[in-house]
């Protein structure tokens, strides 16, 4: 969820070593042409320690990928499976990213430092392992916006460009390159579980899952709940019920990742490795973000189907070490742990007070048809119905008018529009960089996103 960061002290803690042998693999990232830095999270750095760094040692530890003092010596490649649109793929891993650090929070929380384009990796294939300019200013405005929307997402750290010429199919080429660091909670995927399953590791998942439960705690099962007080059974409840949060988030955000796959499911609960998202133009269930998604698997309505599939293959990778049936009660409670989450998330975009389940239910049933019916952008219709304002016509507005406002109020709620990362805008901010070298479109987007965030209070 959404919270100011605060300020610590850098806290360096590997924990991951300990499962490495069996884990990952020693790399060395690349060593690029030139080390230009775009962008430094100045909101994050300060929560773990690093803001005090010189923009000449930041580009030295997070370009040349110095190690951090007291942290890991090399960089780690995490080993994975998945299933990529269903279809089962044992030859993953990171294939242009790495872990590079690991270290707490002021409130000992473990996170993260890890890569996106820092190089070739044993699991590369035939990819360069490197990642476009383009990508890397796409994942800086996914992330803030995910965070302003109070969805549960990793941070974008840092970019530097690094000189090389990329060649895509999907961009014209060639184009600009870069290097991407972000913070997360943890990098442990769905597939991760699903490599040790297929290679019947079961010793190293029973380790995993301590580390899991270590590093990521949560709450107990319900009282209930069979097999309640085994550490693989835990897990997967915990799991459900981050994905059924997480599934609730992009919803209420009207945000479409474009790739669900398994080893783009982090146990965290975090969503991560942004590709071809995009931000509804308008409520449609069936939109897209992923040109290669002919059949659309990972439509916008299809998401919170998308990650309870996962959740199942989560179990069936636990069935090595714990029997069916606590796994499948586990599973069960996706759909009411998500139409739950998802009233919260719903009234906190409209800053309004519960009702109610019931009455929560009805009101998002009746904004979705009224913003389908509108055809504009949903940023646009939480914008414009903040606290209740200008109810229309119809069911929408009958039910408004029923709710009393929730939260403070803030100067943006009565200016015309909010902040949007629509295609046409994320397009026009790429294009004065890529034309002119002009980054103030950036950073002016970034400035109105964080206000947005500020306006919205934490999340629900």
């Amino acid at each position: 969820m959404r919270a100011e960061p605060q300020a610590a002290d850098y806290s360096p803690d590997t924990p991951v070593t300990a499962l490495a042998p069996w884990l990952a693999d020693p790399v060395r990232a690349a060593d690029f042409p030139l080390t230009t830095l775009r962008f430094r999270n100045s909101r994050w750095d300060r929560a773990v320690g690093l803001d005090s760094l010189t923009d000449a040692d930041w580009t030295r530890h997070f370009g040349r990928f110095e190690p951090l003092p007291g942290n890991l010596p090399q960089p780690l490649a995490l080993r994975y499976h998945g299933h990529q649109f269903r279809v089962y793929n044992p030859d993953l891993g990171d294939g242009r990213g790495f872990l590079f650090a690991q270290l707490r929070d002021g409130a000992g929380r473990l996170l993260d430092l890890g890569t996106k384009g820092s190089g070739q990796t044993p699991w590369s294939r035939q990819g360069d392992g490197r990642l476009t300019l383009k990508g890397a200013v796409r994942e800086i405005l996914a992330t803030e916006m995910l965070e302003a929307l109070g969805v549960n997402t990793s941070k974008t750290f840092s970019v530097i460009e690094t000189g090389e010429d990329l060649y895509r199919q999907d961009e014209p080429s060639p184009t600009r390159s870069a290097v991407l660091v972000r913070l997360s909670h943890g990098h442990i995927r769905i597939g991760t579980f699903q490599r040790l399953a297929v290679l019947e590791q079961t010793d190293n998942m029973a380790a995993l899952i301590d580390y899991c439960l270590a590093q990521f705690p949560g709450a107990p099962p319900p009282a209930d709940a069979p097999g309640r007080d085994d550490p693989a059974v835990i897990l997967l409840h915990q799991v459900v019920e981050r994905l059924a949060a997480l599934a609730a988030q992009w919803m209420a955000a009207g945000f479409v990742h474009g790739v669900l796959n398994t080893d783009n499911m982090n146990i965290s609960g975090e969503s991560f490795d942004y590709g071809p998202w995009r931000w509804l133009p308008q409520w449609d269930p069936a939109f897209t973000a992923a040109y290669f998604d002919h059949n659309g698997l990972y439509a916008f309505g299809r998401q919170p189907e998308a990650l309870h599939w996962n959740c199942g293959q989560l179990a069936v990778a636990l069935r090595q070490l714990v029997p069916a049936e606590p796994l499948i009660a586990a599973l069960n409670r996706f759909a009411p742990l998500y139409q739950q989450a998802l009233a919260g998330q719903f009234l906190w975009r409209l800053g309004l007070e519960s009702q109610g389940f019931e009455a929560d239910a009805a009101l998002i049933a009746h904004a979705e048809r009224a913003m389908r019916d509108s055809a504009g952008s949903p940023d646009v219709f939480f914008h414009r119905h903040r606290h209740g304002a200008n109810p229309p016509e119809g069911d929408f507005g009958e039910g408004l008018r029923g709710y009393r406002p929730a939260g403070e109020d803030h100067p943006l709620w009565a200016e015309p529009a909010p902040p949007t990362l629509v295609l046409d805008e994320v397009e026009r901010i790429w294009a004065g960089i890529d034309t002119a070298d002009d980054w103030a479109p950036l950073a002016d987007q970034i400035t109105a996103i964080r206000r947005l965030g500020e306006a919205l209070g934490s999340a629900a």
